[in-house]
């Protein structure tokens, strides 16, 4: 059975295959947003964490005067 979870962007239902997990990825068909599995019960969807590398990154970026 395909299981699905609330979209926290938009609201929408989003299909998390028939064998979700923590950490899994998907995208909301309505609204494009990458989420990821963050509970299985009751099924739960969130942006994804940033590892440490991707936060030193974006915090450079941040910085950066234009």
């Amino acid at each position: 059975m395909i299981q699905s979870a609330e979209c926290p962007q938009c609201g929408s239902e989003v299909s998390v295959g028939s064998q979700p997990r923590i950490g899994k990825l998907v995208e909301c068909k309505s609204c494009g947003a990458e989420l990821e599995v963050v509970w299985l019960d009751p099924l739960e969807l969130d942006w994804p964490m940033m590892d440490e590398d991707e936060e030193d990154l974006d915090d450079e970026l941040d910085d950066e005067e234009y």
